[in-house]
């Protein structure tokens, strides 16, 4: 099973502000838990004028106490205390020309038990608040280019889904074949071992449950990072790049 969160919105801001907000979003007050943020590559394609970024973010977090019942810390590179930290991979495409961004980011580590396909567009409402004359030109050409207004539609798509049920299986076949290995070896009249309530869970079970647990922890953050986003927009319309990179300062000097 997959679990998948959806959302759509919008931001009073328009195109050419979202989009260099996007790249200045970490940290902010809502998002100091991202550690550093590293750019891979980064290139522009002179035929399609589109820009496109690989970035790399290192993120700490805290498991929720329901995972780390179901799953061995070990396995999720978590502390005593269940703080851990993961790499994000992220890659973006902007087209200035066209106003629209899509980006897609996804956990590097742990997939194996859980694994986070996030997907992003940002798009300028292309015939809002058009003239006639741009509508006309639409329907002869395809193609429109729409004043900057104050505003552009984001949607938002998140898909877990978590693959340490495949893990368990093998697991328990290992487990399974020593214990056919003991039995024909013998194991006297010894009474095998009870199994403890963890094992006994089927694996699609404790798949269901890491999934459903991911999912309420994206329905709660996404709502802060597209606050997070608003902020940096705040800054970036009342002073610039010089605010955003103040507002950065700071929240770097705030303890998570």
């Amino acid at each position: 099973m997959v679990k998948v969160y959806s959302s759509n919105y919008s931001y009073d801001y328009g195109f050419s502000a979202v989009s260099l907000a996007y790249f200045l979003r970490y940290p902010n007050p809502y998002a100091r838990h991202v550690a550093s943020t590293d750019t891979i590559s980064r290139s522009f394609d002179p035929d399609t004028q589109r820009l496109t970024t690989v970035r790399l973010h290192l993120k700490r977090s805290r498991l929720p106490p329901a995972v780390l019942k179901l799953l061995p810390k070990s396995s999720v590179g978590a502390s005593s205390d269940g703080s851990t930290q993961s790499f994000i991979l992220e890659k973006s495409v902007v087209d200035v020309n066209e106003g629209w961004m899509e980006t897609e980011s996804r956990n590097i580590d742990w997939s194996n038990v859980l694994s986070v396909i996030e997907r992003q567009t940002y798009r300028r409402p292309a015939l809002t608040n058009a003239t006639a004359d741009e509508i006309e030109a639409f329907k002869r050409d395809g193609t429109i280019r729409v004043r900057d207004d104050e505003r552009t539609d984001v949607a938002v798509s998140v898909t877990l889904k978590s693959r340490i049920g495949e893990q368990l299986r093998k697991r328990r076949q290992r487990w399974g074949e020593q214990a056919s290995a003991t039995s024909v070896i013998g194991a006297g009249e010894e009474e095998p071992a009870k199994q403890s309530w963890f094992s006994s869970w089927s694996s699609s079970a404790i798949r269901s449950a890491v999934e459903s647990i991911s999912l309420q922890r994206t329905e709660k953050s996404q709502p802060k990072a597209q606050k997070g986003m608003s902020v940096v927009l705040s800054r970036l319309r009342h002073g610039g790049i010089q605010e955003v990179l103040e507002g950065m300062r700071h929240d770097r000097e705030v303890e998570v």
